[in-house]
């Protein structure tokens, strides 16, 4: 049967578009983090959207399961197969169409992240979605997945900026959802059963994103903080004054500042002197005030004792090293040993109050763990990891990470928070889901993935327990927990 199915959709996209060789399978079998590794019949490389279809229809008709990829830079074991084959999107990378008066763009699956940010750049517009891996995360992924990024404070998650889909279909159907429209109130808002799926309800092949004016000026500062709540309060103060123009805001403790300027080559100490905090911020102008504007923020902020010192970035260059600073925390992170990680979100009002809170519960459970949790003061997402104490063994601090995950996941389920913001469930917090997840929710979920995909075939395993796939957990999981030296934001 494998055979003949294989021989069939070769028949269809190519024999070179059929890949079963080991070498060939082996980068579609785990993901950035390598906290899986998975298996597969084949990679299938369709170029475009019948292809996937008649890929699909094949593998439903054999019963065979299929797991789609982007460009696989997920952190929660959610792209990983086990079994089946993978459908791989890289070839669905074209831009179909860009409309400045309708402020969209249509793109297909497979293109970079980068690159669609580019096209809407070339066209005078702007695409906000960003993130530390946008030159290889892949738009269909990051729809998939409803990804979040530094910008989501001003703009929104991937769903804010999604008009319309198209999607191919559990049983090959091709749901041709790619409108432009702002306003439709002609039934159920299908597009957003797919948005933040992780591949379990269908196979999004292309999308209408909305687009936004570019700004005319940006200036961006780093700021020296007492405390979380002290962060908390500046953030709150910069939103009361600038509104929309706050664009970021990303808060980073000094742990986690010190090992970025400990591991990352070129890196330079943005202020003088330690402050138990630090925060990103940007200011976006739709005129040329930006950097007067977010000065006289600063100095208001410092006026009022709400932070203790700041640096504004005098070029693009610097503000670019600035960033830097952020987006690498996650990689160097990884030079530090052994790292458990909570990808969570609480309420705005509540950040500080779970930091304090989490961070004292898991050192008081484990002595000389070092917290090391950054994240988005917007929106309330916190990406809470922890790293190895000095001198641990690293896979036996790793054993550690479901008694964290009990720790920090019920501070965040007691402030009406959860526990999956930006990366998703996956598999490795699949078998969390029922504990904190409202039960009703979760027969919802299950009766969805029944009625869109009955004989459970897309990314099994994956969101939901009972539906296949392995038992979720790293420790658990075919394969070997390792540190992550990644280029995505975690």
């Amino acid at each position: 049967m494998t055979h003949s199915l294989l021989d069939t959709i070769a028949a269809r996209l190519g024999p070179a578009h059929v890949l079963t060789d080991e070498t060939d399978l082996a980068p579609h079998l785990a993901e950035t983090r390598g906290l899986y590794r998975g298996r597969a019949l084949a990679v299938l490389r369709p170029r475009d959207t019948d292809e996937v279809a008649f890929a699909m229809r094949a593998c439903a008709e054999a019963r065979v399961p299929v797991v789609a990829h982007g460009g696989n830079t997920g952190l929660v074991g959610g792209g990983v197969p086990f079994g089946g084959v993978v459908i791989s999107l890289a070839r669905l990378d074209r831009v179909r169409a860009v409309d400045p008066l309708d402020a969209t763009i249509t793109v297909e699956a497979g293109c970079v992240l980068a690159n669609v940010q580019a096209a809407a750049e070339g066209a005078g517009m702007l695409f906000p979605l960003s993130l530390a891996s946008e030159g290889s995360c892949r738009i269909g992924g990051n729809l998939a997945t409803n990804a979040g990024g530094t910008a989501v404070l001003a703009y929104g998650n991937a769903r804010e900026l999604t008009l319309g889909l198209e999607v191919v279909l559990a049983d090959g159907q091709v749901w041709n959802g790619l409108r432009a429209l702002r306003k439709d109130n002609s039934g159920y808002d299908l597009k957003n059963l797919f948005v933040g799926s992780e591949g379990t309800l269908g196979i999004i092949t292309a999308a209408v994103l909305r687009l936004h004016p570019r700004p005319v000026s940006k200036a961006t500062a780093f700021l020296g903080l007492a405390s979380a709540r002290a962060a908390l309060d500046a953030f709150g103060a910069l939103r009361d004054r600038l509104g929309p123009r706050l664009t970021a805001f990303e808060y980073v403790p000094r742990f986690p500042l010190e090992v970025v300027l400990r591991h990352l080559p070129g890196a330079v100490r943005p202020l003088e002197g330690d402050h138990h905090s630090y925060a990103l911020v940007e200011l976006s102008s739709p005129a040329s005030d930006a950097h007067e504007e977010l000065e006289a923020r600063l100095a208001e902020l410092i006026d009022a004792g709400l932070a203790e010192d700041a640096v504004l970035a005098q070029s693009e260059a610097q503000g670019a090293a600035l960033w830097r600073l952020r987006e690498s925390l996650s990689e160097m992170q990884g030079y530090e040993g052994g790292s458990i990680k909570h990808d969570v979100s609480v309420p705005v009002s509540r950040v500080a109050e779970f930091l304090e809170r989490a961070g004292a519960a898991c050192e008081a459970a484990l002595p000389g763990v070092r917290v090391c949790a950054f994240g988005h003061f917007g929106d309330g997402n916190i990406h809470f990891n922890l790293t190895q104490p000095v001198g641990a063994e690293k896979a036996a601090f790793l054993a550690e990470w479901p008694r964290f995950n009990r720790i920090v996941h019920d501070i965040v389920h007691a402030m009406d928070g959860s526990i999956a913001a930006e990366h998703g469930v996956g598999l490795i917090k699949r078998d969390e889901l029922p504990r904190y997840k409202d039960p009703v929710a979760l027969d919802l979920m299950r009766r969805l993935k029944g009625a869109l995909d009955p004989h459970g075939l897309l990314n099994p395993g994956k969101v939901l327990a009972g539906e296949g796939g392995p038992e979720a957990f790293p420790a658990k999981a075919a394969g070997s927990v390792t540190a992550a030296r990644s280029g995505t934001a975690a």
